[in-house]
């Protein structure tokens, strides 16, 4: 049985990438520019043509990975928070590992650079991620339960 952190860094990279099939079917140039440089060794008279034809399909199926992933990653979440020992633990670790899934994605996919304060608050989310992994649950001593009335 997984932990819930790691059902939560699966529900961060599932958000991740239901961002970017959210991305690639909406904007367009995407599709056609990937869909171009990946034919273009195979046919490359043909490839404006054929990409023109697949262009409508690439887009219904980016936007069927959109609705996936997003089920996926509500499920993981879910399972992530029943298998935490705190909701916040839970949705910290599902936030940052979204931010880096996020940026590793958008640099491999589309080239993208993040400037230093964005790798600022990475680092800053994930020192409070680890500050919040590292303290353990403080259990209730029989003085602090709730009296039953």
């Amino acid at each position: 049985m997984a932990s819930g952190s790691v059902y939560a860094l699966l529900a961060g990279f599932l958000g991740a990438a239901a961002s970017l099939s959210a991305k690639l079917s909406i904007g367009a140039d995407y599709l056609r520019g990937m869909c171009e440089s990946g034919l273009s060794g195979w046919a490359p008279t043909e490839a404006s043509a054929l990409c023109d034809w697949l262009h409508a399909p690439l887009r219904l199926l980016c936007a069927g990975l959109l609705f996936c992933c997003n089920a996926v990653m509500w499920t993981m979440f879910s399972k992530a928070l029943h298998h935490s020992s705190s909701s916040a633990r839970a949705t910290v670790t599902t936030t940052a590992s979204n931010f880096i899934s996020s940026g590793i994605l958008g640099r491999f996919m589309f080239g993208e650079s993040h400037s230093a304060v964005w790798w600022t608050g990475i680092c800053l989310a994930l020192g409070g991620l680890l500050l919040l992994h590292a303290s353990a649950p403080h259990p209730l001593t029989h003085e602090e339960t709730p009296k039953d009335k």
